[in-house]
């Protein structure tokens, strides 16, 4: 299969900093005729970004609205012209090989309907937030290489008629960056599809997290989310399948916490909660060795904090989510199917 048979597609909203960097390589692309398009889906934009984008020679599609990137995923689907959809996020800076790998992947496996890649080891943003968060996402995709159960939007392919056939990205449900691509890559497993994750096809994220923003994003926006998708009776098992070795970190995480808690008041408890976080660094220790590689030390030490944290959180959002649905207050999950895209367009 030919890269020239890909169309990129990017949601935007409000991305005009980062297009200094972000559109070289999508110009690149479509110069050398490695892409058919770069369809731009403008979300509303308030700043320069969609006249910027028609200056570098791509395709720019008003969303009608704040309507979120799963929508406009969706209407850069359908008015592309590609048998492969390459969704890139418009923070991230897509590497110039990147779509020969994707043609390469779906040409060599004819099995897979969808694969998506990684962020690099190089994240732009400064701050040890920001480089613990990119770097855990790059370090958990780079380190699961092979079929998955999932599907990631940020830098990841489809075929386009598997993926209209599937009906889209649930824009209805998920109106905001949520787990919108998590979900469509079950409907795409349960519709016989295989799914690949190929770390090598990767960009840089250009993101700059703060410790606010990633609680509120992976509280809100993933563990919640994703925790009352796995309720669903027809999803559990086949969306997230979460590996003892990581029930073992948040087990950890969980007993830090609270030692460290009775510490405060029982100076004893200072020493089990020290060796709690020795085991926790040996048993995630190539996650630390990736911090200490790109971003110092104070990051990997400050980071071995962060990651506590997360696996923390994490683990009481699910009992939350399990919580929910034993008092029968839980929203509505999805559907766990939807109508053809096109019909649902009409």
């Amino acid at each position: 299969m030919s890269s020239a048979a890909i169309s990129i597609v990017v949601p935007m909203y409000n991305a005009a900093s980062y297009l200094t960097r972000v559109a070289p390589p999508l110009q690149r692309a479509l110069a050398a005729g490695r892409v058919a398009e770069v369809i731009v889906v403008d979300d509303g934009c308030t700043d320069d970004g969609p006249r910027q984008c028609q200056a570098a020679g791509f395709t720019v599609i008003p969303s009608g609205g704040r309507k979120g990137p799963g929508a406009c995923r969706n209407q850069g689907a359908l008015a592309a012209r590609g048998a492969i959809l390459l969704f890139v996020d418009s923070d991230v800076v897509m590497h110039d090989d990147v779509p020969e790998l994707v043609a390469r992947h779906f040409a060599r496996r004819a099995d897979i309907v969808a694969l998506f890649g990684a962020y690099d080891e190089q994240p732009n943003a400064p701050g040890v937030v920001s480089r613990y968060r990119n770097l855990l996402h790059h370090h958990t995709h780079t380190t699961h290489a092979g079929e998955a159960s999932t599907f990631w939007a940020g830098c990841g392919a489809v075929r386009r008629d598997a993926f209209l056939s599937a009906g889209g990205f649930d824009a209805d449900y998920y109106t905001v960056p949520s787990i919108e691509d998590i979900e469509l890559g079950y409907r795409l497993r349960r519709a016989g599809g295989k799914i690949l994750l190929a770390p090598e096809v990767q960009g840089t994220h250009l993101k700059r997290w703060t410790l606010r923003s990633m609680l509120h994003t992976d509280v809100f926006r993933r563990a919640l989310p994703w925790g009352r998708l796995l309720q669903h009776p027809e999803l559990a098992g086949a969306v997230l399948n979460v590996s003892n070795a990581e029930r073992l970190k948040a087990l950890i995480a969980g007993a830090f916490f609270a030692t460290a808690a009775l510490g405060l008041m029982h100076r004893p408890f200072l020493g089990a909660a020290l060796g709690l976080l020795l085991v926790a660094a040996l048993v995630s220790a190539p996650f630390y060795v990736v911090l200490w590689r790109a971003a110092g030390l104070a990051t990997a030490l400050a980071g071995l904090f962060l990651h506590q944290l997360y696996f923390a959180y994490g683990a009481a959002t699910f009992v939350w989510c399990v919580v929910e649905r034993k008092l029968r207050f839980a929203p509505e999950p999805p559907r766990g199917t939807l109508p053809p895209l096109e019909r649902r367009s009409q």
